[in-house]
């Protein structure tokens, strides 16, 4: 058997594995949350955590997916520019009606297929995209929206010249953009898996218990006894080893993998490597590495983190926040070891450091291109593709020029 055969026996053994587990631990009729009596819900958390959860509920993480209503979505659904036309003469039509929002293609005038915008997928910082839901079954809409362009463009991967409403989305997709998703039955069909979800059985965005672990008994226990400020029956976070912090995220920010267990199952504390197969070791050649994805294996590739005693994603992010674009707070942070009179601060010096101090992003992790995910907007023949911040931290020459010829302006 060669090599790929083998990887496409063992993918498909792991989901076997992986969804009858899924099944047979579904919850029961009784249970609040969909995951079980373990569970509380993020709704439980506000009565002892407003603060912090009235902060994270604008984070990236809590808004990953969400239902998908009009105001939710960032493209328009007024003439022109909610028309989105294909090289074969179809056009695609974004439309308010009166049971909910359609993508509807026409082809010469005449409709051809209509589908709902169901569920919203991605922050809307840079794009989102919409599934449908059909017959058990999520499909993704051929046209997302791309924040760059402020126009509506054909999904990643999709054909230029036709839409296409049959790209169906797995359960793996929902275990990175959401926090649950209800899984009715798993079966194979030849090769394939073929997965039924229950109708609007989602819990929605990175809730606290996908990163904090299980919290019902944690709260039980402490309304019942308010004056116990040390927190019981939860994850720590504070006392994992580094490598345990860093498997949190790299569940997510490490690309796709042959899985071993679902995502839905991962506890804080857990490896990674229990999860999925492939090698998570630094690369070697980072420039084969997309910056869409894969943070954690760019990150780890850094002399900033080759070279630290306990670096880690938090080190940077505070996930409770919504940090966007605050370079000069992200900078800061490299402050705490790059300071100003130390030796490995910016060589620079045609600048004051108090001048660079405020962005060493933009020069050590530029805004590159991926090549894994373009979009193709109207009327163009060739796609755009959606930029993101490598996390190989590092000298980038070109960029650092832009920079600096910017400042010197």
């Amino acid at each position: 058997m060669n090599k790929r055969l083998l990887c496409i026996s063992l993918l498909i053994i792991s989901c076997i594995i992986i969804f009858s587990q899924c099944i047979s631990k579904r919850p029961g009729k009784d249970s609040k949350d969909l995951r079980g009596e373990q569970f509380a819900g993020s709704a439980a958390c506000i009565s002892c955590h407003k603060s912090i959860y009235d902060s994270y509920m604008t984070t990236g993480h809590y808004k990953t997916s969400g239902p998908a209503f009009q105001a939710a979505i960032k493209g328009s659904f007024v003439n022109p520019h909610n028309v989105f036309s294909y090289s074969n003469g179809t056009k695609v039509v974004m439309e308010v009606r009166d049971s909910g929002l359609f993508q509807v293609a026409y082809s010469d005038s005449a409709l051809q297929e209509l589908h709902r915008f169901d569920i919203t997928i991605g922050s809307g910082r840079k794009a989102q995209t919409f599934l449908f839901w059909r017959n058990g079954k999520y499909f993704q809409l051929p046209l997302s929206y791309f924040i760059l362009t402020n126009s509506w463009a054909n999904s990643p991967g999709f054909p230029p010249a036709y839409p296409k409403f049959d790209r169906m989305i797995p359960s793996t997709c929902f275990g990175c953009h959401s926090s649950a998703v209800g899984i009715k039955n798993v079966s194979m069909e030849g090769l394939h898996l073929s997965e039924e979800f229950e109708k609007n059985q989602l819990v929605y965005g990175i809730d606290c218990e996908r990163c904090h672990g299980p919290a019902a008994e944690h709260v039980t226990f402490h309304q019942e006894h308010p004056q116990e400020k040390d927190a019981r029956h939860i994850t720590k976070i504070a006392s994992l080893k580094n490598q345990q912090k860093l498997d949190m995220c790299a569940l997510c920010h490490s690309g796709l993998g042959a899985p071993q267990k679902p995502a839905f199952e991962f506890k804080p504390g857990d490896a990674l490597s229990d999860y999925f197969f492939p090698d998570f070791t630094r690369p070697e050649k980072t420039a084969e590495v997309d910056v869409h994805g894969k943070q954690y294996q760019l990150f780890t590739a850094s002399k900033c983190f080759i070279k630290s005693d306990g670096m880690n994603c938090s080190s940077c992010h505070n996930p409770h926040n919504n940090e966007r674009d605050q370079l000069q707070a992200f900078s800061q942070r490299c402050m705490s070891c790059h300071k100003a009179d130390g030796h490995t601060f910016c060589k620079m010096t045609t600048l004051p450091a108090a001048v660079l101090s405020k962005n060493c992003i933009d020069c050590h992790m530029p805004a590159l291109p991926s090549r894994n995910i373009t979009m193709l907007t109207r009327g163009q023949t060739s796609p755009t593709p959606d930029s993101m911040r490598t996390h190989l931290i590092t000298v980038y020459r070109e960029e650092t020029k832009k920079f600096m010829a910017a400042l010197k302006k």
